[in-house]
């Protein structure tokens, strides 16, 4: 049996992509704990891949000082047990979370891009420093000219436009 992510909420059935579809365009604390249980559900399913794409969703939760903040910070926690988990030998499809994060970080749009790109480029900063294995999209990278920012410049955009304490990372390979 696969264990529960316990940075995230406990769920006691599988979910489906309903689960989150059902807020429309509303993305308030409601949408984020929903979007974090799905991740947990798709995590206990076997999914690491199909979970980390539900941490994704989280993120463009549009929250300020909401109170589900205090019972269930910003998922990088949660995101650093799967990827610490995925690297000792989890079962289930993750592929390579340094490019998926390369990739969001360099192709984001709709609401709030610029804080969930910001946020994609902090997770590609701690998938790389878990995965060291998983290389970045080199062809990506020369193809359009990108400049990945630094760890420490992630961390001040997602403390300037995250949400109130998104960056005080308490955890983490970052420091």
């Amino acid at each position: 049996m696969i264990e529960s992510c316990p940075w995230l909420p406990e769920v006691n059935q599988t979910l489906g992509w309903q689960h989150t579809r059902r807020h429309g365009s509303a993305r308030g604390a409601e949408f984020y704990r929903d979007a974090l249980c799905y991740a947990q559900s798709q995590w206990l399913a076997g999914k690491p891949a199909q979970a980390i794409l539900q941490l994704n969703k989280a993120w463009m939760a549009d929250l300020g000082g909401e109170a589900i903040l205090a019972e269930y910070p910003s998922p990088y926690r949660a995101l650093v047990w799967m990827l610490q988990h995925a690297a000792e030998g989890n079962p289930g499809f993750f592929g390579n979370p340094v490019r998926h994060f390369q990739h969001l970080a360099t192709r984001m749009s709709g609401p709030r891009a610029e804080i969930r790109t910001w946020r994609a480029w902090l997770c590609f900063h701690l998938a790389e420093a878990i995965l060291p294995d998983c290389p970045r999209d080199g062809a990506q990278l020369c193809r359009e000219g990108i400049r990945i920012p630094t760890r420490q410049q992630a961390l001040a955009m997602v403390g300037k436009l995250g949400w109130k304490g998104e960056a005080t990372l308490s955890f983490s390979p970052l420091r």
